[in-house]
């Protein structure tokens, strides 16, 4: 089970896709995140990078929450394929990364 939900990742996924014009939303978004949470994001980060395989998803958290040295957000905006490895994680953990965005532009 991920500490963080699929919402809060699609969040994440839409706001970095958008990190030229949202880049402090986007921070205020990440940084306001427990630490669980934090790592998690990481963690399915680090599956859809391919640095972890889905099956040692827990390995990846315990290693995120180890070696979470540098804030979260800007870790991240390291990677230039970010909101991509977020979808590919979130698939490769059986979460479908469109409906979690869907539902975020879904009007209530």
């Amino acid at each position: 089970m991920l500490p963080i939900s699929a919402d809060k990742i699609a969040e994440v996924i839409i706001l970095a896709r958008e990190l030229d014009r949202a880049e402090n939303e986007f921070d205020g978004f990440v940084d306001q995140l427990a630490d669980d949470e934090k790592a998690g994001l990481v963690a399915v980060f680090w599956v859809g990078r391919g640095s972890f395989e889905p099956e040692d998803f827990a390995e990846a958290l315990e290693t995120a929450t180890r070696e979470a040295t540098v804030p979260t957000a800007e870790y991240l905006k390291g990677s230039p394929h970010l909101s991509d490895h977020l979808e590919a994680g979130m698939a490769a953990l059986g979460s479908d990364p469109s409906v979690a965005e869907d539902d975020l532009y879904r009007p209530a």
